[in-house]
């Protein structure tokens, strides 16, 4: 069982259409098809806001509407946005919350000083057009889902768990399945009425709702997920498949609780692990298609140290999944600031999100 966005059905080329496509300037042909529909692109995947709604007291769900380009993707997935914002085109990264035939949608919780997340959830509206790039990420619902299962969710987590959820409601809920979601306050919660309904109408499901910040009307709140005895939770705690989706630090420690105790332990961070220290001091990275050489910091991001210069690299999740920042770096030596590991192969690709700069370097930038 696979819910999967399907690609659309495309008839052959023709004669006529491939001597169109040598000629056609997709650029060209993409600015005067907007003029009509702004859908309408030569070959670029693209997603209108079609409608909007409050999912939360701080967070936004937007339904997208994609066009023939867009490959499709697999509840889970992530998939980057392209926004415009102030004149500038930012590329973020989201899991849709729901996956139904052309259409997404998208939770946004807007973060302390994020554009994109701002904008989406400020003032982004309905017949904005985004770009849309290809779907990534591994955290996905077998094709034949088996077993009992255990989802845990924290925050802006709940979303890649949302549309899983969705995709085990549409096939019956065939499998035992527990949810425990954390929240501050009720008020944050997203998808609670759904939630609920859908808890009532599986036997097989059930919901558990862990608030840290406001009682449950007895005065207790909730535990953080470190110090919750899930075994007295959920029942067959060691007979579970889990995913787990959070801030990275609920993630450590679901990993830490869990793995090894359960039969299958998955789990993706919304927000990217705090850098080991790094080297003091500056070196210098020559960007070899601009000819720029910049002095940055030897202890912080390559990401964040060009973005500090007015660099504008493309990029994405900023977590090093997507690679959508990934360069080739043709000398010098990069660290790994995740796990401090140093890389020194020549013409080699590096994720300049979750990579600083050891040495002097040369990046195909």
């Amino acid at each position: 069982m696979t819910a999967v966005l399907p690609r659309r059905n495309r008839a052959p080329l023709s004669g006529a259409f491939r001597v169109a496509r040598a000629l056609v300037d997709p650029a060209v042909f993409d600015f005067w098809s907007a003029k009509v529909n702004p859908l309408w692109t030569w070959e670029r995947p693209m997603a209108r806001l079609k409608a909007r709604r409050q999912a939360s007291s701080d967070a936004v769900t937007l339904v997208l509407q994609t066009n023939r380009h867009f490959a499709g993707l697999r509840p889970g997935q992530h998939v980057n946005l392209g926004v415009e914002v102030e004149g500038a085109r930012l590329s973020r990264s989201y899991s849709p919350s729901a996956v139904a035939g052309d259409q997404i949608e998208i939770t946004v919780r807007e973060v302390d000083g994020g554009r994109v997340s701002r904008h989406l959830c400020r003032d982004a509206r309905v017949g904005e057009v985004f770009d849309l790039g290809t779907a990534f990420g591994g955290m996905t619902l077998p094709a034949a889902v088996q077993g009992a299962w255990l989802f845990l969710a924290a925050g802006s987590g709940i979303t890649p768990l949302m549309a899983m959820l969705r995709q085990l409601d549409a096939a019956g809920m065939p499998v035992q399945l527990d949810l425990v979601y954390w929240a501050r306050t009720r008020a944050e919660l997203c998808f609670a009425d759904e939630l609920q309904a859908l808890a009532a109408k599986h036997a097989c499901f059930k919901l558990h709702v862990a608030l840290t910040r406001e009682d449950d009307g007895r005065g207790t709140f909730a535990t953080r997920i470190g110090e919750t005895d899930l075994a007295a939770l959920v029942a067959q705690l060691d007979q579970r498949q889990v995913f787990a989706c959070g801030p990275h630090g609920f993630v450590h420690s679901a990993r830490g609780l869990l793995e090894g105790r359960v039969q299958r332990f998955d789990a993706e961070a919304f927000t990217p692990p705090q850098a080991l220290p790094g080297e003091a001091g500056t070196v210098e990275v020559l960007l070899s298609r601009s000819g720029r050489t910049l002095t940055v910091p030897r202890d912080r991001s390559l990401l964040q140290a060009l973005e500090e210069q007015g660099v504008r690299p493309a990029s994405g999740c900023r977590m090093g999944l997507c690679n959508t920042c990934a360069c080739t770096r043709s000398t010098g030596i990069t660290r790994d600031t995740q796990t401090n590991a140093r890389s020194a192969e020549p013409d080699a690709t590096v994720r300049i999100c979750i990579s600083a700069a050891a040495t002097d370097l040369t990046l195909d930038l």
